[in-house]
């Protein structure tokens, strides 16, 4: 995974900044764009073929929300900021899906980059997915590397008019979006935790190579999270404090919301974290712990057989005048002293419980 991510990001050596070229994998075939138009009396909905489409919304008086489900496009990208004005760094950053998340604000609009947890269900893997928003005035600019219904609850209270949604502005709309994305990374770590859970009984009840591999898995998973988590407490947290025109006073404690929320989730985080490296370590410990007692008992056996074979040896010498060795009830005799030495040494093993 890491090489391909290393060739695919050398792709962009050699080539001057601004130059678009789609870094990351290619989620669908062809881009969807969807026009959501809405103010406080009406709401318009339309998914268009062509970006063109989308050009008349520019200086409407409403609020005009245009996502791009598909980023792997150079011509639609390079269209939509040509017509609204985005800076070619910026068109950049959106095809290339290896950004952290981070905020920009260039005066007459702000860019934002997240990442979206997703669960494949055909290998039960989380994967990171870059969501990038440009917030204008009028427009607020979604891009995805695929369609997901994560935005989906965010365009039914829009076209049922419930809620703030259809009374703000665009930065209300913006906090939206965000605030999907972070309620989300709750559900994720949920399923998270319950894998932790299972894997915690099974590592009490029988530690197996198997087990180890889960728990490296999941570490993995961690951090993948926290790395898409963490960067995300400062852009709303720039968010939260802006003093850009396009974020309105009574957004701000939306945000506010929106950055408690994110240190719950991070919190969350760091406690799963703990959990696995003492999960680690309790496997180690098992481990040992059963060498231990296997050895224990290696030992416990050598240790009994020791003065067995020590008669055995003696008796089996080929000496001609060995004591008993003509009498009768010798084999018998040599037999009563080695089960009479174990059962003494048992005696006394179990006597000092060490077995």
């Amino acid at each position: 995974m890491q090489k391909r991510k290393i060739a695919r990001t050398s792709k962009m050596v050699g080539l001057p900044p601004g130059t678009l070229v789609h870094i990351g994998e290619r989620m669908v075939e062809k881009p969807k764009i969807r026009i959501l138009d809405y103010d406080e009396s009406h709401v318009e909905e339309k998914e268009v073929s062509s970006v063109e489409e989308a050009f008349p919304y520019k200086g409407k008086p409403t609020v005009t929300w245009i996502s791009i489900d598909g980023i792997h496009d150079k011509e639609t990208v390079e269209k939509i900021g040509s017509h609204f004005n985005v800076h070619p760094l910026l068109l950049e950053d959106i095809m290339n899906t290896g950004q952290h998340p981070k905020l920009e604000d260039f005066g007459d609009y702000l860019f934002v980059v997240l990442k979206t947890l997703v669960r494949e269900e055909k290998d039960d893997q989380i994967r990171a997915e870059q969501v990038s928003l440009i917030v204008h005035q009028d427009v607020v600019l979604s891009f995805q590397e695929k369609g997901s219904p994560l935005f989906d609850a965010v365009r039914g209270r829009i076209r049922s008019g419930k809620g703030r949604l259809r009374r703000s502005a665009t930065d209300y709309l913006a906090y939206s979006l965000i605030d999907a994305v972070v309620d989300y990374y709750f559900v994720v770590m949920e399923q998270l935790g319950e894998d932790i859970e299972t894997v915690e009984d099974k590592l009490v009840s029988d530690p197996r190579p198997q087990t180890l591999k889960r728990i490296q898995a999941l570490r993995k998973e961690m951090l993948l999270v926290r790395k898409s988590v963490w960067p995300l407490r400062e852009v709303i947290l720039h968010l939260e404090r802006s003093e850009s025109p396009l974020i309105h006073k009574t957004t701000e404690i939306f945000f506010r919301d929106v950055y408690e929320h994110t240190i719950q989730v991070m919190d969350t985080i760091e406690t799963q974290r703990d959990m696995l490296s003492g999960m680690l370590d309790i496997y180690l410990s098992s481990v040992s712990n059963r060498l231990n007692e296997v050895m224990k008992v290696l030992t416990i056996i050598a240790t009994i057989f020791m003065p067995l074979t020590f008669i055995a040896g003696i008796y089996g010498m080929n000496f001609e005048f060995l004591p008993e060795i003509k009498w009768r009830y010798g084999y018998a005799f040599a037999w009563g002293v080695m089960i009479l030495v174990a059962a003494i040494m048992l005696y006394f093993f179990r006597k000092k419980k060490w077995i």
